[in-house]
């Protein structure tokens, strides 16, 4: 688990009811953030496991040690690993240099965003219990995320997010309104690595209808959107997880405008 370098999010303000969202504590409850990725992603999405992977029920990787995992916890459900019900994995800038590289960096050149200023932050394996895809648990992991950000001064959040199937053509609608209308701006842009690059340019604009094209997005980066997000250059095919994965890339401007004076007052001395 990687270390904070200030002050550790306050679960105060962070509850809803039995919910509470923090960052994971221990090595059990990251083992237990991987068990629910497991069953989200290769029980019920049907992503392809590797043998490792299948005879341990968990779903990991070398970003899992290196890494910040926030979760959202059902303190209803007792003490042990089955409160957790939702999950986040962030990755900073100075992690992925230990790491040696972001995980988005196999499927696109974010070169760009490396070059920005400040303090970047890469956001993924996102996950939520069947039983708690509800507003109160997705309210919870943006303030968590909302929280984290503010507390590192983080400028640039990006990430890969799925729609579901790998077959571009099947995903036209989606994938062409993310490219006329939320296409990064050129000096924020990631684009899909060559060997990786699918199109998405795959309706002419004049023939996509907006509302029909947001009504096909996932959750996910329907909520990407509406706090400002854009997506980089080109899809790209994930076979493992059976998804076409766009790269999102959101300024923090939006998240933390929201929730700044809040978390000032928390940060204050004596408060």
């Amino acid at each position: 688990m990687a270390e904070t370098t200030s002050e550790p999010m306050s679960s105060a303000d962070l509850r809803i009811g039995h919910l509470e969202v923090r960052l994971a504590e221990s090595e059990a409850e990251i083992d237990a953030a991987q068990a629910l990725r497991f069953r989200v992603f290769y029980e019920e999405m049907a992503a392809r496991p590797t043998s490792e992977m299948a005879a341990r029920r968990r779903d990991f990787d070398a970003f899992d040690g290196i890494c910040d995992h926030l979760l959202v916890l059902d303190h209803s459900r007792g003490a042990g690993p089955e409160r957790v019900v939702g999950t986040y994995r962030l990755i900073r800038r100075p992690m992925a240099q230990r790491a040696g590289r972001f995980y988005s960096m196999d499927e696109y050149d974010v070169g760009r965003i490396l070059a920005q200023p400040g303090e970047i932050l890469e956001l993924g394996r996102s996950c939520v219990d069947s039983g708690h895809r509800t507003r109160p648990t997705m309210q919870l992991l943006w303030r968590g995320i909302a929280a984290y950000v503010f507390q590192h001064d983080i400028a640039l959040m990006f990430g890969c997010a799925s729609l579901p199937g790998t077959d571009p053509q099947a995903l036209a609608l989606p994938l062409s309104y993310l490219h006329h209308h939320h296409l990064a701006p050129e000096e924020i842009r990631p684009r899909a690595l060559p060997e990786r690059y699918v199109s998405m340019d795959l309706l002419p604009k004049d023939g996509i209808d907006p509302r029909a094209g947001v009504a096909e997005l996932p959750p996910l980066i329907k909520g990407y959107l509406r706090l400002g997000g854009f997506v980089g250059d080109g899809a790209v095919i994930d076979e493992q997880f059976n998804t076409t994965d766009v790269c999102i890339v959101v300024k923090t401007d939006l998240v933390t405008e929201k929730y700044y004076r809040h978390y000032e007052r928390r940060l204050e001395p004596g408060a």
